[in-house]
C-alpha cells in the first residue's frame, strides 16, 4: 500500500453523515475524521483516478503541520514536502506548487493544473465607480412608491374637502377650495417644507394633513442622510484590477498567506511594482496564517487577499460577496510529489496525460469549482434604500389616510343624523359634492319656473 498524504485544501471536503459540507482551506487546523466519514475532493478524485489508471491501493493521511513545504535556513524541510523527503509518506498530493527549489530536493509529476497569482477582494470595491446622480439615495421601488403615496395622498385630500361639511357646507353656493389640482399642489408644498394655501379646516383634512407632513419630513430627513453617506463612500471609492492599482493605493490593506510560494514570488521579484507591494507587507506585517484568514478578512471589505488563483476562484464560488481580479500574473503548475528516484512519478506523469487529454481532469475542475452564487455576476450592489427599509413609514400614512376618510364620512352622516331620512339627505349631499354644479342650478332654475 502506497501512502498518500494529501494537504488538507480548500477544494477538499469533510462529509460527515448529516448533510451539511464543510469545506476545507488550506493550512488550517487539521480535522479529526471520524468513523463513518470520508474525505473527498479535487484531489481525492484525482488520487483515485490515478489508482484506477495504474491499478495501485493507497491510505490517506493528513500532513502533520499543515504546511506545503518550505526549506528553513537549517536546510531541514518542513510540511508535505519534508515527510515525503523524510519518507513518511510516498506521495504528497495537494495544490503543490512545482518549483526549482523543490524540484532540486524531492521528484514531481508532471502539472495536473495550470494557475497564476491573483488577488481576491469584495465586489464592491472591484467594481468601477459609478456615476452619482440625485436619484441614487432611493432605488427605483422606492421611487415608484413614493409616487404612489403621493397621488393616493392628494386625491384623499380632494375627498375630504368633497365629502366633509367643514369644507364644503354649501355646494351650490360656495367655491369648493380643494380642487384636485389645489390637493395636489398643497402636498406638493409639504414635500418642500412650505405652506400652499388655504389650509384644510376639516378635522379630517388636518389629519391627513398632519400624517403627509409627518412622512415628508421623515422621508427628506432619510434622503438627505443617505445622500450623505454615499457622497462620502463615492468620494473614498478606489477602483483596484490590476496589481499597480493595489499598489498605487493606500485605502485597502492586502496581505498573503505569511509561508508559502506566493511570498517567495514578490520578496524575490525584480519588477517594481511587485516589489512595492512586498515592501507594503513587509511594513504592515499584513501577512495571514492560512487561506481561511484571507477569505475572511478579504469579506471585511478592507483588505485584498493575494493567493493563487485556483484556490481563489473557490472561494469564490463559495462566497458571493468576493471578486477574483482578472489579472493573473507568475503562471506557475501544481503537481504530484514524490522521494527522488520514486518509480511512481514517471507512471503518474503518463497517467495524468491520459486523464488531460481523455477530458477527465476538466470534468474534476467543473465539478468541484461549480458556483453556488446565483445570478450575482448581474447583480449590483447598491446602498440606495428600499421600500422595505421604510415600510413603517408607509403603513402610517396609509392607516392616516384611511382614518381622515372614515372620519371625513362620519362628519357627513352626523350632519345627516340631524334630517328625517338618514340614507336619503347622505346620497343627496354625496350628489351635491361631486355632481356638476352646473346641473345643479339648472336643476334648481326649472324647479322654480314649474312652481
Amino acid at each position: 500500500k502506497n501512502k498518500i498524504n494529501p494537504q488538507h485544501i480548500s477544494w477538499h471536503r469533510l462529509r460527515r453523515r448529516s448533510p451539511s459540507v464543510l469545506f476545507c482551506s488550506p493550512q488550517q487546523e487539521p480535522y479529526t475524521v471520524s468513523r463513518g466519514s470520508e474525505l473527498e475532493g479535487y484531489c481525492i478524485d484525482l488520487i483515485s483516478e490515478l489508482s484506477k489508471e495504474l491499478g495501485f491501493k493507497y491510505k490517506l493521511s493528513l500532513v502533520k503541520d499543515n504546511r506545503y513545504g518550505a526549506m528553513d535556513a537549517s536546510g531541514t524541510w518542513s510540511g508535505m514536502i519534508g515527510e515525503v523527503i523524510r519518507g513518511e509518506a510516498d506521495l504528497a498530493v495537494a495544490p503543490l506548487t512545482l518549483t526549482a527549489v523543490r524540484e532540486a530536493h524531492v521528484d514531481m509529476s508532471t502539472p495536473f493544473m495550470q494557475t497564476g497569482i491573483s488577488f481576491l477582494l469584495r465586489r464592491d470595491s472591484a467594481s468601477e465607480e459609478s456615476s452619482f446622480s440625485l436619484l441614487s439615495p432611493f432605488s427605483t421601488d422606492m421611487w415608484v412608491g413614493i409616487l404612489v403615496a403621493f397621488l393616493l395622498t392628494g386625491l384623499c385630500i380632494f375627498l375630504v374637502g368633497r365629502i366633509s361639511p367643514t369644507e364644503w357646507a354649501e355646494p351650490d353656493r360656495e367655491e369648493h377650495s380643494f380642487t384636485l389640482l389645489h390637493s395636489f399642489w398643497y402636498i406638493t408644498g409639504a414635500l418642500t417644507l412650505q405652506g400652499a394655501g388655504p389650509h384644510p379646516k376639516a378635522p379630517s383634512g388636518r389629519l391627513i394633513s398632519a400624517i403627509w407632513w409627518l412622512f415628508a419630513v421623515l422621508l427628506l430627513a432619510c434622503y438627505f442622510g443617505n445622500f450623505s453617506s454615499m457622497l462620502q463612500s463615492n468620494s473614498k471609492h478606489v477602483s483596484i484590477k490590476t496589481f499597480e492599482d493595489l499598489a498605487n493605493q493606500d485605502v485597502m490593506d492586502y496581505g498573503t498567506v505569511e509561508a508559502g510560494s506566493t511570498k517567495s514570488f514578490f520578496k524575490n521579484s525584480n519588477n517594481p511594482v511587485y516589489r512595492r507591494i512586498y515592501e507594503h507587507m513587509e511594513r504592515k506585517k499584513s501577512y495571514v496564517s492560512s487561506m481561511e484568514e484571507g477569505v475572511r478578512l478579504a469579506q471585511g471589505g478592507n483588505f485584498a487577499f493575494i493567493g493563487e488563483a485556483v484556490s481563489l476562484d473557490l472561494a469564490v464560488a463559495r462566497h458571493c460577496k468576493l471578486s477574483r481580479s482578472e489579472e493573473a500574473i507568475a503562471m506557475r503548475a501544481y503537481s504530484i510529489a514524490a522521494p527522488l528516484g520514486s518509480p511512481l512519478v514517471k507512471n503518474l506523469t503518463m497517467a495524468i496525460l491520459k486523464l488531460s487529454e481523455s477530458g477527465e481532469l476538466t470534468y474534476l475542475r467543473q465539478k468541484w469549482w461549480a458556483s453556488s452564487c446565483v445570478a450575482v455576476d448581474g447583480a449590483h450592489t447598491s446602498e440606495a434604500l428600499r421600500p422595505h427599509d421604510l415600510r413603517d413609514l408607509f403603513l402610517l400614512l396609509g392607516l392616516g389616510l384611511g382614518v381622515g376618510l372614515l372620519l371625513a364620512l362620519l362628519e357627513l352622516v352626523s350632519r345627516a343624523r340631524n334630517q328625517k331620512s338618514c340614507c336619503s339627505v347622505m346620497t343627496s349631499e354625496l350628489s351635491r359634492r361631486f355632481g356638476s354644479k352646473g346641473e345643479s342650478a339648472e336643476q334648481d332654475d326649472s324647479d322654480k319656473s314649474k312652481a
